[in-house]
């Protein structure tokens, strides 16, 4: 019987799906835990502080915080080291397949903004979460994909899985420049040196993964110390890794951090940030500008950006649909990226983080976040079950 259960548990691991099936299972959680007599248990949980000291240097934060700074910042990492691979020697190192999932992030990313801050425009509080329905969720989106099985052509795959780094790129961008305060220039000055430092090691052919490691929490650090988010420290560190020859250390070093990430990090995220409570809520929230943005960024402005720009790139020449990839596809993987999930609950966090008390007198952001990623997985699994081909 255990052995029974070992062997289907190891199986279930093995899925492509179980990814976006634990993190289901983690939003449930939540919102049950958040919406009954568990309320109070779950907010004092999340609120319950967390210190380390050395000497008398030390970091104190709440558990939600430690999650959303440290723990996420080890999938930023992991990111990190995704895009470089994929930059020199996946999807994203032949420049002349590079236009089209470019062009299709970059629509992905004004569009769904661009409709926020229409209908937000005026409203300083809510107008800080105008990049929230940019964002992808790649895990959730490829598990989403992965559903159909062999029905789905591997260019496709590609397609997506290029759409959504570049995404996650552009995503990393607008944190860096726009969800930044309190800026300390003495922690800034240690991280830049930090940073100059792993180049060096790069540049000078260090090949220990631990030392990159080493100095990448000394810059975790500064980071989190100078105001900048700290999991852009997670990205640095991941494109400092050393890749040349095939480097087997690279590679094996992401594959070590597929597991613990997508299956304990992402998954305790979603837990600690899906928790919406419904005690409260009236039908007004549903039709707060706030909520209808995000929705409608995710679920239409996602679509309409990635399909119309992937059209106009190949009308202008720009690019073209490999083998096998048709407009129903497309479109269908266009709806897919609307899942922004626990990358739009990460930007949410870090846009009303300082506006908490404003921000929640007018609407819950994750409200629209849970129905513009569920309308977008629904409609996306829909209409690529029926323009795939059957075999």
């Amino acid at each position: 019987m255990k052995y029974k259960m070992k062997y289907s548990l190891m199986n279930f691991f093995k899925m492509e799906s179980a990814i976006g099936i634990l993190l289901i299972l983690a939003t449930i959680l939540a919102m049950l835990m958040a919406n009954s007599l568990m309320h109070n248990a779950y907010a004092q949980m999340m609120q319950t502080p967390v210190m380390v000291m050395f000497g008398e240097f030390n970091i104190a934060k709440p558990l939600l915080l430690w999650i959303n700074d440290g723990l996420m910042a080890v999938f930023f990492f992991m990111v990190g080291l995704e895009i470089k691979r994929e930059v020199v020697e996946g999807s994203l190192s032949d420049r002349s397949k590079l236009a089209l999932p470019t062009f299709a992030a970059i629509g992905g990313m004004l569009v769904p903004a661009g409709i926020y801050a229409f209908l937000n425009w005026g409203d300083e509080a809510a107008m800080q979460g105008w990049a929230i329905p940019m964002a992808t969720d790649i895990a959730f989106a490829l598990g989403i994909l992965s559903l159909l099985g062999t029905r789905v052509p591997a260019q496709l795959k590609i397609f997506l899985l290029a759409l959504a780094i570049i995404d996650d790129l552009g995503a990393i961008i607008v944190i860096a420049l726009f969800y930044t305060s309190g800026m300390s220039l003495g922690s800034l000055a240690i991280a830049t040196i930090l940073v100059l430092v792993l180049i060096m090691m790069n540049r000078g052919g260090v090949t220990n993964n631990t030392a990159y490691i080493l100095v990448g929490l000394v810059l975790w650090t500064a980071v989190l110390k100078s105001g900048v988010h700290a999991t852009l420290a997670g990205v640095v560190l991941g494109l400092m890794i050393p890749l040349k020859n095939n480097h087997q250390s690279f590679h094996a070093l992401e594959h070590s951090l597929h597991a613990p990430v997508n299956f304990v990090i992402l998954p305790l995220f979603a837990f600690a940030n899906a928790g919406v409570s419904f005690g409260n809520v009236t039908a007004e929230d549903f039709t707060d500008n706030m909520t209808i943005g995000i929705v409608l960024g995710l679920f239409a402005g996602k679509q309409l950006g990635v399909f119309l720009f992937t059209y106009l790139a190949i009308k202008l020449r720009w690019g073209k649909l490999s083998e096998g990839i048709t407009w129903g596809s497309v479109y269908g993987v266009a709806l897919l990226s609307g899942i922004g999930f626990t990358m739009s609950l990460f930007i949410g966090s870090l846009a009303f983080e300082s506006h908490v008390g404003e921000c929640f007198e007018l609407v819950d952001e994750r409200m629209g976040i849970l129905i513009g990623s569920l309308l977008s997985g629904i409609f996306g699994y829909l209409i690529l079950l029926k323009t795939l081909p059957k075999s």
